[in-house]
């Protein structure tokens, strides 16, 4: 069928959203790659059918409504990748380790609903450096919350909200200690916070 050798042709196009619900399957954040859940309503459903079907299992991969979800839960937030049936899971799974990990370094390892929902701008800046339009750009934790960092720098601090201070002040304190781990006695300062002119 020459239909399906058209579908089934490998394509850039890899993620279809990333969620992240709470315990109780409400959404914290989602975003949609493409238009197989083109309203907000629809949306919802397909997210409370996947929480339904995923917040009380080990597994790490379900298929649904014709979808491979890969998904990883940890304290009170519900991580998940969505991609079309036919998508490699592999590459699922590492754009949803990718994003744990940037967001555990980020967080200090505090990865819970409270910590995420003061932290918003960091995560809208990970998954963007993650995947773009669908499109996988980095697997790489430490490249993401590197260049996480260096966005939230390009901002002039009158711009910035008050969170946004503090996320990248956040993020440039875990960079630094995490060299300073990696060279044992050399200290290295990456980035210095300059707070603006009066």
């Amino acid at each position: 069928n020459k239909m399906d050798t058209v579908m089934l042709e490998p394509s850039l196009y890899t993620v279809k959203a990333v969620l992240i619900l709470d315990n109780d399957g409400e959404r914290l954040y989602a975003k949609y790659y493409d238009d197989t859940y083109p309203s907000v309503k629809e949306q919802k459903a397909f997210e409370k059918n996947i929480f339904s079907k995923t917040h009380r299992t080990d597994s790490e991969i379900a298929l649904l409504e014709g979808l491979t979800v890969v998904y990883k839960s940890n304290i009170d937030l519900f991580f998940y990748v969505v991609g079309s049936s036919h998508e490699n899971e592999v590459r699922s799974l590492a754009v949803l380790n990718c994003l744990f990990d940037s967001l555990s370094q980020m967080l200090r390892k505090n990865v819970e609903r409270r910590a995420l929902l003061e932290n918003m701008e960091g995560l809208f800046l990970a998954v963007d450096e993650i995947v773009d339009g669908g499109v996988i750009l980095e697997s790489d934790p430490q490249q993401v919350v590197h260049r996480v960092a260096l966005r939230g720098e390009d901002v002039p601090y009158s711009e910035q909200t008050v969170t946004q201070v503090s996320t990248t002040a956040l993020v440039t304190s875990f960079i630094s200690a995490y060299y300073i781990v990696q060279c044992g006695s050399c200290t290295i300062t990456l980035f210095t916070l300059y707070s603006p002119e009066t």
